[in-house]
């Protein structure tokens, strides 16, 4: 299963479970008359708002998860690219969507109100409108973690980068409105909030690029190092974001040869510690084998000019002391210099130590082994 497609379904099946039907589907009666026309008037235009503006109340007034899903679906449905309709579209959306986020915060239900939040920001996200940006950029902070994937997914979003790029000379100050937003909500995003991230930053060359992927991989390594990172699969995307950055900036080390280094030991530690304790769930164990070999195949060969197959033929041959004896070979260990720490030339020490092996990881907290969990990040 394509693994953004099987989070975009837990993420969006964190909204399935609270809206009855309040109301009728929108009419659309009126704005089919409209669409189409070649030259509207102002009684068109004015046609389009009321219609945005049914459309986006029946979304903050649903009391049943399928009736926002066709409220959303009805609009996308009546975009049109004809200019006069376009802007107008444009400009009603803008409207009609942030009175529906202020009418939000008069909901007392906590769950109804986040759920309703992330259904404006889908509605925004699917709409792909640069007059949204500002607006889903403010909810970037929110508490709620689907909320703010949604807010992230939004402003990160290709197709509406796209968009801006054609219609914007510089769009570096915008990014780094963006960029600057997810820094303080780094430590407490789901791992596929912290994916979409790690993406808009690696795409990107701005200053605080560099910055926040090193946060990132931070928060990452944070949670390897007291066993409570979730849905190890994300750092497939943190890992070749950060290998991207390296082999652009010509192989150098650096902070973000450290991160690499560091958050690929861990994640290989995780594999063999979480085994030889008998800690590690099934799927962690899964997901970890994934990251270890596509990072390998990917980043590793690239990085040392050589294809590189080691790790994952222990895996295969089950082979944890391999394993172990693969990862000094490439990234420190037993006294020994990881070949890509000489070819990079990482230092895993803080500031003003040298240390040539990254960081051992933790034993786990003595707790007994969990039972299987549903693959995924948790909204």
């Amino acid at each position: 299963m394509n693994v953004k497609r099987a989070v975009f379904a837990v993420v969006v099946g964190g909204l399935v479970l609270a809206f009855s039907i309040s109301r009728a589907v929108v009419d659309t009666s009126q704005i089919e008359k409209v669409k189409g026309k070649s030259v509207l008037t102002p009684q068109d235009l004015q046609v389009i708002d009321e219609f945005m503006d049914d459309a986006v109340s029946d979304i903050v007034n649903a009391t049943d998860f399928t009736e926002a899903v066709k409220a959303r679906t009805t609009i996308l449905n009546y975009q049109w690219d004809q200019a006069q309709y376009a802007d107008q579209y444009s400009q009603s959306a803008l409207k009609r969507i942030s009175e529906g986020v202020q009418r939000v915060q008069s909901i007392s239900n906590p769950a109804k109100r986040f759920k309703v939040l992330a259904n404006l920001l889908i509605l925004a996200e699917n709409l792909k409108d640069p007059r949204l940006v500002d607006l889903a950029i403010g909810m970037i902070p929110h508490e709620n973690n689907t909320v703010r994937y949604w807010a992230v997914r939004a402003v990160t979003d290709p197709a509406l980068w796209a968009k801006l790029s054609q219609g914007q000379s510089d769009t570096g100050q915008l990014a780094g409105r963006i960029i600057g937003q997810f820094a303080p909500v780094v430590d407490t995003s789901s791992p596929e909030t912290l994916r979409l991230m790690a993406e808009f930053a690696g795409a990107r060359i701005e200053a605080r690029t560099e910055g926040i992927l090193v946060s990132i991989a931070d928060a990452r390594i944070r949670g390897y190092a007291d066993w409570t990172v979730k849905y190890e699969l994300t750092d497939i995307a943190i890992l070749k974001q950060l290998c991207n950055k390296i082999a652009t900036a010509g192989g150098t080390g650096g902070e973000l040869s450290k991160r690499f280094a560091q958050l690929y030991s861990f994640a290989i530690q995780r594999y063999i510690k979480g085994q030889q304790r008998g800690v590690l769930k099934s799927i962690s164990r899964n997901y970890l084998a994934s990251v270890i070999a596509e990072i390998e195949a990917q980043c590793l060969g690239r990085l040392l000019g050589t294809p590189q197959q080691g790790l994952v033929r222990a895996i295969q041959a089950q082979s944890l002391d391999g394993l172990q004896v693969e990862h000094d070979r490439l990234l420190g260990g037993q006294g020994q210099t990881g070949a890509l720490v000489s070819k990079l030339g990482i230092n895993y020490g803080s500031a003003g130590q040298s240390l040539a092996e990254p960081l051992a990881l933790p034993d786990p907290p003595q707790r007994s082994a969990p039972a299987d969990a549903p693959a995924g990040p948790q909204p």
